[in-house]
């Protein structure tokens, strides 16, 4: 069959869906993890009872993961309604009152679906959508990832049946025309990648698909990879015939089963279908494509350090030049690139390089996608112009501040990124811009922090995490991050020294300066920034012994109020794991600072009438001169 012949049957297939009653619901790992399988066995057992045949398609992620499970009823003629946080005890009432009948239900509606036939669907009734532009993301949600019908029905393939058309140079070219840079985190020009591997020397030549997506708080690739795995397929073949490669590799870390199996999934299909291959489209060009699962190394992310894993070594980096166009996998000519650029290749070949290039800012140009994570109302998952503000993605997107909490800061860029004040809100999202403030645009994962976060602990976590992923081969790396780490412990531990802070600029400046691969050039990064934009906070545990955030618990101490405490309440006895808490019913109860352990469990049960417990920090403000002694530290 040809393309037309497959595309038109594909379209018939869809049409003829789209007249007729059906559900979606997503079952990407968010939804899953929210109990959205169990939502489809409940769909599947109500229309069963009541004689009715309606297909249950089972989609990807709307990218709206904090209203998870999701659930789209679809009728003919009328509305399309999502519903979310759908549990199975309500089903029966959404198959009766709108499957059956003619009530949308809308008290238990989030919106009403629009849009669809090779554009981005929205909800109109959500304002983020003003915000956002949705291209790579615009079929996740509203497509079954293991139909190859529905993808083509929207789209799918056009490109690269487009690209077999044209010559290699010329798909090179629309690249550069466009502006694409690469979305894993360095944004180097894709067409340079491309060009250097295409005149590469030496046979055979590989193309690669970073999908090793370590970042704390990160989920952009795997969402494509769950909910629209064919345009990364796509973007890889075309990738392929531009360079002159015949393999392709998905390397995919394990802890990614779904991922992996819908790759799968999608690899047979496009195989059975003629779009991989001995003869790609009847082209007489050949493309093949595996899947290699990687171990989870947060290194491996690092191209030369994936390529090593792949071959079988320790995910260790290497030095460059040469670069992996010239000698990579195997010591052949390799393309690597990120999931999400992969993505946007199809459509830019199919569409035309101004229609992305019009997107953006000068030096940014396209969309990128982020993971919003962290105290944000709207966890999950956006994809917006690049350009946008941080305000506008915090806010308008992410709905602000879980519980109208102070907004304090926001980790950009993932661990290696930077932690950027309320001051810069209004900053620009894009390379340049995000690189003059300290930080990094990463592979997009962000992490929104409150009043309630310590900055010297967020650094903390995030050098502890650098720390424990350096693959241990330069110095600089493997020790100069621990003893920083080592330092910022004692901080936070009330046993720093003013001359720490000297001493951990330094030790940041040799860590970058005297690290091989970027993850290591870049691990101090969320220690700059914080120094850069938060020194009161270092100079206040230092200097006083005060975290002003009341996280850091050597420096904080639980106390009960006693005019407060309910005589006879036994939540806090009850639940205390060092069984610190004394008193019985009738008795005020008193905390034993030497067993408390400082887990805030107390805090957490004592009934919000009574607000007995509180957190304080630092001693001078205790409300009362009886308040026991800390310990300390010896």
């Amino acid at each position: 069959m040809t393309f037309e012949e497959i595309s038109n049957k594909a379209k018939s297939e869809w049409e003829a869906l789209q007249k007729g009653n059906y559900i979606l619901v997503g079952t990407a790992t968010c939804g899953r993890a929210a109990g959205a399988l169990d939502v489809v066995d409940a769909f599947g057992k109500e229309l069963k009872r009541r004689g009715l045949e309606v297909p249950i398609i089972q989609v990807g992620c709307m990218e709206l993961c904090y209203a998870e499970p999701l659930v789209t009823i679809s009728k003919p003629d009328s509305l399309r309604v999502v519903y979310n946080n759908v549990t199975p005890e309500i089903v029966p009432r959404l198959v009766a009152g709108y499957v059956a009948g003619d009530d949308p239900c809308l008290e238990l509606a989030l919106g009403t679906l629009e849009g669809g036939d090779e554009e981005a669907v929205y909800i109109p009734e959500l304002p983020r959508y003003e915000r956002e532009l949705r291209l790579i993301l615009r079929r996740c949600g509203y497509i079954d990832p293991e139909s190859m019908n529905d993808y083509i029905a929207n789209g799918g393939y056009s490109g690269l049946e487009k690209a077999l058309k044209i010559s290699p140079d010329e798909i090179i070219v629309e690249l550069k025309k466009s502006g694409l840079r690469g979305r894993g985190g360095a944004g180097f020009p894709t067409h340079r990648k491309w060009e250097q591997c295409r005149k590469a020397k030496g046979t055979p030549k590989y193309v690669i698909c970073n999908a090793d997506e370590g970042d704390p708080g990160a989920f952009m690739d795997r969402v494509v990879l769950e909910s629209d795995p064919h345009q990364v397929i796509e973007g890889m073949t075309i990738a392929g015939y531009a360079v002159g490669a015949e393999q392709g590799y998905v390397y995919v870390r394990a802890e990614y089963p779904l991922a992996i199996e819908r790759v799968r999934i999608a690899l047979k299909q496009a195989a059975e279908f003629g779009f991989l291959g001995d003869n790609v489209m009847g082209s007489g060009f050949a493309f093949h494509i595996e899947i290699a699962a990687g171990a989870g190394a947060f290194v491996s992310g690092e191209a030369t350090a994936l390529v090593a894993a792949m071959e079988g070594r320790r995910s260790e980096p290497r030095i460059r030049p040469p670069r992996l166009a010239e000698a990579g996998l195997w010591n052949k000519p390799t393309l690597l690139n990120n999931v999400k650029t992969f993505a946007y290749v199809p459509s830019i070949i199919e569409r035309g390089a101004e229609w992305f290039a019009s997107n953006g800012t000068e030096g940014s140009k396209g969309t990128a996608v982020f993971a919003l994570a962290g105290k944000v109302v709207n966890s999950g998952l956006a994809e917006v112009p690049m350009g946008t503000t941080l305000r506008q993605l915090v806010y308008d997107i992410g709905g602000g501040i879980v519980k109208d909490r102070q907004f304090k800061a926001v980790q950009i860029g993932g661990p290696s990124g930077g932690c950027l004040p309320e001051a810069l809100l209004d900053i620009p999202i894009d390379y340049d811009s995000l690189r003059e403030a300290g930080s990094m645009m990463g592979s997009g994962g962000i992490i929104i922090m409150d009043e309630d976060n310590c900055m010297v602990d967020a650094a903390r976590f995030f050098l502890d995490f650098s720390a424990r992923e350096s693959c241990g081969k330069c110095t600089m790396c493997r020790l100069g991050t621990l003893q920083m780490l080592h330092i910022l412990e004692d901080i936070t531990a009330g046993r720093g020294k003013m001359e720490d802070i000297d001493l951990v600029l330094a030790l940041a400046e040799d860590v970058k300066a005297g690290s091989l691969c970027g993850l290591g050039k870049t691990a101090p990064n969320p220690v700059l920034t914080t120094l850069r934009y938060f020194r009161d906070e270092y100079e206040a545990h230092i200097q006083e012994k005060f975290c002003p955030a009341k996280v850091c618990t050597e420096l904080i101490v639980y106390y009960i109020l006693p005019d407060r405490c309910d005589r006879a309440c036994e939540h806090c006895v009850l639940t205390c794991p060092t069984e610190a808490i004394k008193g019985g019913k009738g008795e005020v109860k008193i905390i034993d600072q030497e067993k408390c352990s400082k887990c805030g469990t107390c805090l957490e049960v004592c009934p919000p009438e009574y607000n007995a417990v509180v957190k304080l920090s630092p001693v001078s403000s205790l409300p009362s001169p009886e308040l026991p002694k800390r310990r300390s530290k010896k």
